[in-house]
């Protein structure tokens, strides 16, 4: 079976996470060129990652690529997607799908009624860690479950986070909220650990959810959380027979009493040619804390990219359009709910709401 060939359009920090899986497992993938938007940039992206680079949209087209892979800026990533969705190409592109009502509406009507294949690469619930709380409520271990707490990922992951772990299709929701600037000192950056960093104000929002089915949730995150050593990361999943708590799992046995066991990071059987040195300890180990680390992102977009084949052949969805739209207009509400302190954000019934 010979590898997947993409491009990838763009040329930031997210763009490098697949150029980087691209590297990591040449005998599935082959990135055939990062299309950049400058040659300075072009430049830059060939010499520091070893990948070939261009800013030739033709000599794209030309290599005939499986798919397209759309990591620009968000203002831009609607546009861009639905370009090259429109072009013909199978496009994986980045989060949110949308940054208005009107472009997930469209998107909506794109995908459904004129076909174009878009797929988009949310990848939390894929996460190994997460994925291991995930498989126990689909397993039944905590019940039906029906609140959630979530200080995990920002806006649109973690309405993706919050739905899954409630198991509830997308559905109108109601939410209130509010945001606070917060004082806390830097330890942590993407470049690395932080030394001697200075105190800077973070924003940090709070919204309560209440869906439409009347299962209920918190949304609390602030963007420190994704690069800090003294700012840590929660989820705790409620339902009548038990809870999910971060690394650990509490719930009534067969015989109605009370159990407790530690989760382990759990890597799905079908994704085995993803396994590697980072990722094999962690399925292993327990650890009593949340750990979200940058060998899990990286395994989640692999997995995405992956299931690209079998999408791509008339398959399974990667990640249901109807969910990554209702991720995207989750996180408006939730943007609106802050900025109102106090005023219930009521969301509207969108057109890819199941009628069921």
């Amino acid at each position: 079976m010979k590898p997947l060939s993409f491009i990838i359009v763009g040329s930031g920090w997210r763009a490098q996470f697949f150029a980087r899986i691209a590297k990591q497992y040449p005998q599935l993938f082959r990135l055939e060129y990062m299309l950049c938007r400058s040659e300075e940039k072009a430049r830059l992206m060939s010499e520091t990652c070893q990948i070939p680079t261009t800013t030739s949209v033709e000599l794209c087209e030309a290599a005939k690529p499986d798919f397209v892979v759309t990591a620009v800026t968000k203002s831009d990533l609607y546009e861009v997607t639905k370009g090259w969705a429109l072009k013909g190409y199978p496009v994986l592109c980045e989060t949110p799908v949308g940054t208005s009502v009107e472009q997930l509406k469209e998107m909506w009507q794109l995908v459904s009624q004129k076909k174009i294949r878009v797929q988009v690469a949310e990848q939390y619930h894929r996460y190994p860690i997460l994925a291991a709380g995930l498989r126990a409520i689909e397993e039944g271990k905590i019940g039906d479950p029906c609140a959630a707490v979530l200080s995990v990922a920002h806006d649109y992951h973690g309405a993706s986070i919050l739905r899954r772990a409630l198991q509830i299709e997308p559905q109108p929701v109601k939410l209130t909220g509010k945001r606070w600037n917060l004082p806390v000192r830097e330890t942590d950056s993407r470049q690395g650990p932080v030394a001697g960093g200075s105190v800077k104000n973070s924003e940090r929002v709070l919204v309560d959810m209440e869906y439409a089915c009347k299962k209920v949730a918190q949304y609390d995150f602030s963007g420190i959380q994704y690069h800090s050593f003294i700012r840590s990361r929660h989820i705790n999943v409620q339902g009548q027979e038990g809870e999910w708590n971060d690394t650990m799992l509490r719930y009534v046995d067969a015989d109605r009493r009370p159990a407790a066991e530690p989760l382990t990071a759990y890597l799905a059987p079908e994704y085995e040619a993803l396994r590697n040195s980072a990722m094999v300890p962690q399925s292993v180990t327990w650890s009593p804390f949340l750990t979200l680390d940058g060998a899990q992102d990286e395994f989640a977009i692999a997995s995405m990219m992956y299931d690209m084949r079998r999408w791509i052949d008339g398959g399974a969805e990667v990640y249901p359009m109807a969910e990554a739209l209702e991720d995207a207009y989750t996180w408006l509400l939730i943007q609106e709910a802050a900025a109102n302190p106090g005023k219930v954000i009521v969301g509207e019934e969108m057109p890819w709401h199941s009628k069921k």
